[in-house]
This record gives C-alpha cells, structure tokens and sequence, in this order.
C-alpha cells in the first residue's frame, strides 16, 4: 500500500503536528518519491514542474536530519545546513517555509542575500545560526572577507539549479560547494538538466536518486489557458484594465521594470490599487509591496520576471501576460504562480495582430494547444474571467514636498554651506582691513558675497 501521509513517509511526530496546523496533511507526489531517500541522507536530484511542492521535500529532511544530529537541542556556533537560491526573493519564501518547521525542532534560520546592508546577516552568523538560506553573490561575498565558512555543512540544497545556470551562476555555485565537505548529503531541485546543469550533478552528487515528477517544463493541468487578441494599442490598454478589475488576486507580467511601474500607476489611479515588483526596488520596497499583495490590501501585482520564480502566494486566480515573454520556459514559470498546490487558475496572453506568429511559436515550445481570440473588453469570454468587479479606490493624492526652504543636512550640503560661511567671513575680513569706503564697487562687492542662496539654487545643489 502507498504511502498517504507524511507519517507513514516517516517524517517526524514534531513536524507532522507543524504541517497539520498549517493544514498541510496530504503529501505531494514529489514530496511521496524523495522523501524516503532523502530522509536517509541519500544523494537526491528531484526534477518537477513549478507549484509542484519541490520547498518542502528538502525542507522536511534537512530539518529532520540535522535535529536528529542535535538530540539535546545545543545551538552550534557554525551553520550545518545551506539552501542556494538563484534570487533573494525565493531565498525568503524559502526561509519563510522552513522557518516554522526548524523553530519546533530547535533549529534557526537565517537568510543572505545581496541588494540590502550585510550587518543583520553578518549578525545572525556571529550569533550562531544552524541554517542558511541564500543566493550564492553575498554568500561568496561574506565567505571571501573571512566572516563565514562551510566546512562544517552537513547537508546542502540546490534549488531552481537551472534558473542558476539561467542567470550565470554556476561557477559561484561550483566554488561554494567546493567549500562544503564532500561527506554531506547534496540535493538538487531542477526542472531541466541542460546548460550546465548536468556537470554539477556529474561532480557534486554521489550516487544520487534521481526523483522526476512530470515531464519537465510541462504546462500543468490545471491550468486553462486563454489567448486574447486586441485589435489596436488603445484596445489592449483597455482590456488591461478591464482585467485587472476583478477582486480575486492577479498577477500581471511586463517585460521591462519601467513598464511594470508605469502600469501599476495607471491601474491605481484608475481606481484599482496596484504594487509593483522588479528589480529596481529596494528589498524594502519588494517586501512591502509583496506584503500587500500576499494580506490582500491590493489584489494586483505587476511585475518583471523577478516574480516568475519563488513568488508564492495563495489563491492568485488570473496570470495575465500583458507583454509575452522571450521565450517558453518563461511563459511556464510566469504562469506557474497560479494553479499551484493542486489549485486551478487561469492565464491570458494578450497580444497585437503582429505578435500573433511569434506567440505561435512560443506557444508550440511550450506545448500549450489554444485558439486565438479577437475579443474587447465587453468580450463575454472576459467578462467571465473578471468575475466579481472590484469597488473603486480612490487614489490616494502624491503630497509633493515643497521646495527651497528646508535645510539640508547631508554632507554635501554641509560642505558647500561651510565654504560660503568661510568666504562671507574672509570677504568682510577682507573689506575692514582695507577700510574701503561705501560705494558702488564695495555694495556690489558686498551683494555677491552675502546674498542668500535661493530655493531653486538649493534645489540644484540637492539633485547634483
């Protein structure tokens, strides 16, 4: 008989508690297939479509093996476990999974990744932290000042190995896990095995079990899929918005971060709040605007292809592709942050009658059979999929601060104020030495020297 729980996959009693009151209680068919070997500390390489539940079968056996080594519940100084993510927001869902599971077990988590100040991180690690999450560009980087070593890792996970290879990071990738023993458990998480990929597996892992659910890049069933056609810019725009109405969540994808942000704005004001997220913003603002997309506050995210990897939110009903992707394994991963975890979900193509033979095209890679539409926004067929209109938010107005005024207390600006006190001091040094009587000569003399800086000179110096 199957195994149907992840008690009889022999997952510990602490964790399967920690899964149940997070209403996890069934195990997904790659969490079935990995889980007995990596559970024994085997070599695993588990290859599986996104949405398919790869965080958690890693998750669950580096938190259950490297507790079993730690019986007594004693915090090392030195981390024992290493997740390598290719982008600083799967590294946080990542943690942000693992987190609950490790606490119960006696275990931290930490993460580290480039794009914020290392202090917090290089703090963690100083405190002692037991697992580490992070994408290998600041992990080299704290490795290469002395304030972190590997030699003390017991298990490592590769996850999103060709996203790695993807964004050239393989031979950071090489040189970290050259750094970990060659003793420990390894496991890889790939959905394809090419550009590199396979020479990893090949070096790092040791008589590995090789785990595949699905056919890798395949589109996944429960998905339906929808091509909408507009018949001019204007069209479309407005078959955006008409999208982008509902009250369920939806995520629309652009192909650049000033179009997302661009996008985002219009939909705001237009009455129908919206948060961006791609690479220009700051891990401050990513984080906020991913908080507000995740609690609900805005039910519309537009992003870049920054958030078609590790962006995990529940119950995002509607993947819009406002700009087709470059290629299909984009086109699979951008619409795999719907009809995740067993869920259905929709995803709408838009494009222009002379995208229609490249979209063909990309539509054939990816194996995905659908029928072009001509449609507007009062298209029965997208009225269907806007479901429930969303009420009108009034945009919240932009306070402009106001200019000139203000005083600045930035080191530039100290400097430049510090050298016209210095020379209005040594001109009107200057002027009684001399004793130069009050004429036209001295008055201008004086007005050049002592006149005020005005706001918009203000305003100048501030943008240099």
């Amino acid at each position: 008989m199957a195994p149907n729980t992840f008690a009889d996959l022999g997952v510990l009693k602490n964790l399967v508690s920690e899964l149940s009151r997070q209403g996890i209680e069934t195990p997904f068919p790659i969490q079935v297939d990995t889980l007995p070997d990596t559970l024994a500390g085997k070599d695993v390489l588990g290859r599986g479509k996104t949405g398919s539940g790869k965080t958690l079968a890693f998750s669950i056996p580096m938190v259950s093996r490297l507790s079993a080594g730690n019986p007594n519940g004693r915090r090392g100084a030195m981390p024992v476990g290493l997740v390598l993510a290719p982008t600083r927001e799967l590294a946080t869902q990542i943690a942000g999974t693992m987190q609950p599971l490790a606490e119960v077990m006696g275990l931290r988590v930490t993460t580290i990744f480039g794009g914020v100040p290392q202090a917090r991180q290089v703090k963690a690690i100083r405190e002692g932290v037991e697992i580490i999450v992070a994408t290998p560009g600041r992990l080299e980087d704290l490795m290469q000042q002395g304030i972190l070593k590997l030699n003390t890792i017991q298990i490592t996970v590769i996850d999103e190995a060709d996203h790695m290879a993807d964004l050239g990071f393989l031979p950071g990738v090489t040189r970290i896990l050259t750094a970990t023993p060659k003793t420990g458990q390894r496991m890889m998480f790939s959905a394809t095995l090419d550009n590199g990929v396979n020479k990893l597996v090949d070096r790092f892992l040791s008589n590995q079990v090789m785990h595949s659910v699905d056919e890798a890049n395949s589109p996944v069933t429960q998905m339906t899929h929808h091509v909408f056609e507009a018949a001019s810019p204007e069209a479309k725009n407005e078959l955006i918005k008409a999208l982008a109405s509902g009250t369920g969540r939806r995520i629309l994808f652009m192909r650049t971060k000033h179009h997302a942000k661009k996008l985002a704005k219009t939909l705001t004001n237009a009455g129908i709040p919206a948060v961006d997220l791609h690479g220009a913003l700051s891990q401050n603002a990513r984080d906020r605007n991913l908080a507000a997309f995740s609690a609900g506050s805005v039910s519309v995210l537009v992003a870049t292809d920054v958030a078609a990897r590790g962006v995990h939110v529940d119950d995002v009903s509607l993947v819009i592709h406002v700009d087709p992707p470059a290629e299909h394994k984009a086109y699979l991963h951008r619409s795999g942050r719907t009809a995740r975890a067993g869920a259905s979900g929709d995803v709408i193509t838009l494009c222009l009658p002379t995208q229609r033979k490249d979209l063909a095209d990309l539509l054939r890679k990816a194996k995905i059979s659908v029928t072009p539409k001509k449609v507007t926004a009062a298209s029965p067929e997208v009225v269907a999929l806007i479901g429930e209109v969303a009420a009108y938010v009034k945009p919240v107005p932009v306070v402009k601060q106001q200019q000139g005024g203000g005083k600045s207390n930035g080191r530039n600006a100290q400097r430049k104020r510090t050298q016209r006190e210095q020379g209005s001091t040594s001109n009107s040094s200057s002027r009684n030495s001399n004793s130069r009587p009050s004429g036209k000569t001295g008055s201008a003399t004086g007005e050049r020297t002592a006149r005020p800086v005005g706001a918009g000179q203000r305003s100048r110096q501030r943008s240099r």
